[in-house]
């Protein structure tokens, strides 16, 4: 896993400056702590920062490739192609002859013999670009469900790209802005994609690519979910579940690093876990869990997580025989200064939604980094296989909106009671989200004579595979990456994805309980307790410590005339929250207001944004 950036300009020579383009790449330096790399031609310049995983000696990049002293093509690359070594045999049958045994190489050779076609062709989680140099073009590429991000940003006479926005920002011509439309993005949880919560950055969408050219610039779509018949009987679909998992497992337990899984003891990182566990063999998988300290004496059930994960993920390692580390994070760490600055650097936005979790993740993949570089994840299993409560609530299925934004889901997702009702008026956000819905609803394939249960529940899929999942991939990417480690998620798998989104829902659901197909794939694997377990997501603390330290946090900023979320704010109703004591447990469903208030002003005031209101 690496970090990439590049400038494209065709009025000027960038070959003599190589300046600017690494102080763009050395903001992904937790990206790519290994090396990093420069290129430069007459109108492009590649920045990369390496992670190295594959081939650790010769997969150094930006890779380029000449034939009789003619440059071809050159290759920047985030991410991992899981299918590198059949598409190296293949490209040598054609004869082409490597000189490295990585993936980075396979790549670069898969372009030049198929082009852009080469994307059909991939399995992976990726985001490169390509510079050919026989036509000047510039290619970004990103991976059909979004593992890996670009960013983008359009100039006069060409782009400015990069693995996130803050590279981009790096580069003189770039300035950090936001407007209501930026704002709405940071405030609702609709995850629009293509748009950033900067003004002329944009994302390269999922399952696209974009070409730079002399021409202007041009974006494609190479994938999209699409409706097809289901002639699979139960039976039969269970057993081509399996069988996916086990190939994918397989396919990304490649590494030269040492590699882990994480591990909550839930069904889907259980899953991949018992997978991983029966492909290497007893002993020979790390497992890790997270937990707060002292949670077990104050761990109370909510409407969301009904029991602690702990047991769980201790049984699912004995089960299995992984050798298992359980990370114990302490509140007061969640809010250390350090810890929250380097999470919001690696945001670039307020991480508002989830709150404590983002700094837990940091703080979680940081131990883990001190001694493996690849984590496995059970991450995206819920959005295929209907894991979440608003797959199984009638009134979150016929609402006219987001699933998960209806009455019983949407109070985790708010964080606006601190903000200035005149500032939540002007940017209109039902109206925001309401055109949001209407553009994503436009999307979803249809398939002839469906069932209208069936058609409707292809809808919610397909919401959270293409908005709400790509939130947590997001997230997880984001923090995994601040502490450079490579997080691989099977889930996200395309064939798995493909087949499973033209189940019927009533397949999906044969049993009636959350995930049955996953369920029933997976049987043999995982003890009943598991089996048997609800749905409950990533642990939030319940430490009332931490949401005293938040309200500190408030009352500091409501002291301080300069601090630049101070307009945004109702300072009336800031200081009624500022000043009011946490309860015996805090949940982090009643903290989301002080959250959003709280990283709102620390995002403003570090990366110096400016509104245009």
């Amino acid at each position: 896993m690496c970090g990439i950036a590049g400038w494209v300009d065709f009025s000027r020579d960038l070959s003599k400056d190589d300046t600017t383009i690494r102080a763009m790449a050395r903001t992904l330096e937790n990206r790519g702590p290994d090396a990093e790399g420069v290129w430069s031609g007459r109108h492009v310049a590649l920045g990369h920062r390496r992670l190295a995983i594959i081939d650790i000696v010769g997969g150094a990049q930006p890779m380029e490739f000449s034939d009789d002293n003619q440059q071809l093509a050159v290759l920047t690359f985030s991410g991992e192609i899981f299918n590198f070594r059949e598409l190296r045999a293949e490209l040598r049958s054609r004869g082409h002859h490597f000189r490295t045994r990585s993936d980075t190489e396979v790549l670069l050779h898969s372009y030049l013999e198929w082009g852009t076609a080469c994307v059909d062709r991939l399995l992976g989680m990726y985001a490169f670009a390509v510079w050919d140099a026989r036509t000047e073009e510039l290619v970004m590429v990103r991976d059909r469900m979004g593992v890996k991000p670009l960013f983008y940003m359009e100039t006069p006479h060409g782009v400015l790209f990069g693995s996130e926005p803050k590279a981009i920002l790096a580069n003189p011509m770039a300035q950090a802005r936001t407007d209501a439309n930026g704002l709405c993005e940071v405030f609702d949880m609709v995850k629009t994609p293509e748009e950033s919560v900067y003004v002329g950055i944009r994302e390269v969408r999922p399952g696209h690519l974009v070409r730079v050219n002399h021409g202007g610039v041009v974006d494609q779509r190479y994938w999209s979910l699409e409706a097809r018949p289901h002639t699979d009987d139960l039976p039969g679909t269970i057993s081509h579940v399996r069988e996916l998992l086990e190939d994918i497992v397989y396919r990304m337990l490649n590494s030269d690093v040492p590699l882990c899984s994480l591990l909550s003891g839930g069904l889907d990182s259980s899953a991949v876990t018992a997978l991983a566990a029966k492909t290497l063999g007893r002993d020979q998988v790390r497992s890790f869990s997270v937990d707060f300290a002292g949670a077990e004496d104050i761990f109370q059930a909510d409407a969301v997580r009904g029991s602690a994960d702990a047991p769980f993920a201790k049984e699912l390692a004995e089960f299995v025989s992984s050798r298992h580390t359980e990370i114990l994070l302490d509140s007061a760490n969640l809010v250390d200064p350090a810890v929250r600055a380097a999470v919001l650097y690696a945001a670039d936005r307020p991480p508002a939604y989830w709150g404590d979790m983002w700094p837990s993740l940091y703080l979680l993949f940081r131990a883990i980094r001190l001694t493996s570089t690849v984590a496995l994840s059970g991450e995206s299993a819920d959005e295929l296989f209907g894991g979440y409560r608003w797959f199984h609530n009638p009134n979150a299925i016929r609402a006219d909106t987001f699933p998960w934004l209806t009455s019983g889901s949407s109070r985790y997702f708010g964080g606006l009671g601190l903000l200035d009702k005149g500032l939540v008026e002007k940017l209109d956000l039902p109206e925001y989200r309401r055109q949001r819905y209407s553009e994503a609803m436009a999307e979803v394939p249809a398939l002839p004579g469906e069932p209208a249960e069936d058609r409707r529940m292809r809808e919610i899929t397909y919401l959270n595979l293409t908005r709400f999942v790509q939130t947590l991939l997001d997230r997880k990417d984001l923090m995994s990456m601040a502490a450079s480690l490579e997080v691989r998620v099977p889930f996200t798998d395309h064939r798995l994805v493909e087949y499973v989104f033209n189940v019927p829902w009533q397949m999906k659901n044969f049993d009636g309980r959350e995930k049955s197909l996953l369920r029933a794939a997976v049987a043999d694997l995982l003890p009943t307790s598991i089996l048997e377990r609800v749905k409950t997501p990533y642990p939030a603390t319940q430490d009332p410590g931490y949401e005293a330290a938040l309200r500190t946090e408030l009352q500091e900023l409501l002291a301080d005339p300069d601090a630049p979320a101070r307009p945004l704010l109702d300072l009336d109703k800031a200081r009624v929250v500022a000043s009011r004591e946490p309860g015996a447990v805090s949940r982090a469903y009643d903290r989301g207001s002080l959250e959003m208030a709280l990283w709102l002003n620390r995002w403003l005031g570090a990366n110096d944004v400016m509104l245009d209101l």
